[in-house]
C-alpha cells in the first residue's frame, strides 16, 4: 500500500516533531550527545493521539513534550532493536527506552515491529510477546486519523523498518543523508541492504523528505531526490561492487 501526501486539511491536522537526543531532550546525557539519535513524534492534533518513533534516552521527557503539546502516547514504532533506538545496554552503558517507557503511567502502549525483528527486540529490551504488535511490510498504523505506512527494509538488521507519513520517510538506520546503516553487526546483511536501498526505497518519489535515525550530517533532513544525487550509496551500480565496498 502507498499512502499519498495529505491534503492541506490533513497537513494541518498532522503533528510531526523531530527531536535530537542530547539537545532537545536528555541534555545531560553524555552518550545521547555522542550518539546523536533522532526521536520522532507523530500525531493527530484533532484526536490528540500520537506515536513515538524510537523513544530512547529521556522517556519521561518525551511524554512531557507530548503532554505540553496537548497529545497523549498511543503507540511506539521501533525501527530496529539496537539499544540507542529501543533502549538497553551498549558499551557498558544503560540507555532508557521501551522497557522504562512501558512501565510509566501512560506509557503502556503497543510497540509496533516487523515480524523478523520481534525476537531481537525482546532479547535486547526484555519486553514480552504481549508488548509487541507484529507487522508485515505495507501494514498501516494510525496515530488518530493519521496513517503511517510500515516499510520493511532489512539490511542493518533483519527487521529494520522505515515509516512513510504524509510525504515523509522516517528511515531509522536504513538510510542517512550521507551513507547508510552498518552491515557488519549481528543480524546485518549487506545484500539485503542493497536491495532495500535500490529496490524497496526506489518506490518512493524524489519529493519524499528523508528523516534519518541519526544526525550524521549538517542538515537534519533532505528530499530523497537530493539524497539520491549526493549519497554515495546510490552511485554503486552492481551488487558485486556493493559487496566489495561493504567488505562482504
Amino acid at each position: 500500500m502507498s499512502i499519498p501526501a495529505g491534503t492541506p486539511t490533513d497537513r494541518d491536522r498532522l503533528y510531526f516533531r523531530q527531536l535530537l537526543a542530547g539537545r532537545d531532550f536528555a541534555r545531560d546525557d553524555l552518550l545521547a550527545r555522542q550518539m546523536v539519535n533522532f526521536v520522532y513524534l507523530v500525531g493527530d492534533r484533532e484526536s490528540g493521539d500520537a506515536i513515538a518513533v524510537d523513544p530512547a534516552y529521556g522517556v519521561v521527557e518525551l511524554l512531557d513534550i507530548l503532554a505540553a503539546d496537548g497529545l497523549r502516547l498511543r503507540g511506539v514504532l521501533a525501527t530496529h532493536y539496537h539499544a540507542d533506538h529501543c533502549g538497553g545496554d551498549i558499551m557498558g552503558y544503560s540507555i532508557q527506552g521501551l522497557r522504562e517507557l512501558l512501565a510509566l503511567d501512560g506509557g503502556a502502549v503497543p510497540v509496533h515491529v516487523q515480524r523478523p525483528e520481534a525476537e531481537w527486540v525482546k532479547r535486547s529490551t526484555g519486553l514480552s510477546d504481549s508488548d509487541l504488535a507484529l507487522h508485515d511490510s505495507g501494514d498501516v498504523v494510525h496515530a488518530g486519523g493519521i496513517p503511517i505506512e510500515l516499510m520493511h527494509t532489512p539490511g542493518h538488521t533483519p527487521g529494520s523498518q522505515c515509516f512513510v507519513v504524509d510525504g515523509r520517510l522516517v528511515a531509522g538506520d536504513t538510510l542517512f543523508l550521507e551513507g547508510c546503516g552498518r552491515t557488519d553487526l549481528p543480524g546485518s546483511d549487506p545484500d539485503a541492504m542493497y536491495e532495500s536501498l535500490t529496490q524497496r526505497l526506489a518506490t518512493l518519489p524524489d519529493t519524499t523528505v528523508l528523516y534519518p535515525g541519526h544526525r550524521y550530517s549538517p542538515a537534519a533532513s533532505a528530499t530523497l531526490g537530493d539524497t539520491r544525487a549526493h549519497n554515495y550509496v546510490f552511485r554503486i551500480p552492481t551488487l558485486e561492487q556493493w559487496r566489495a565496498l561493504m567488505g562482504a
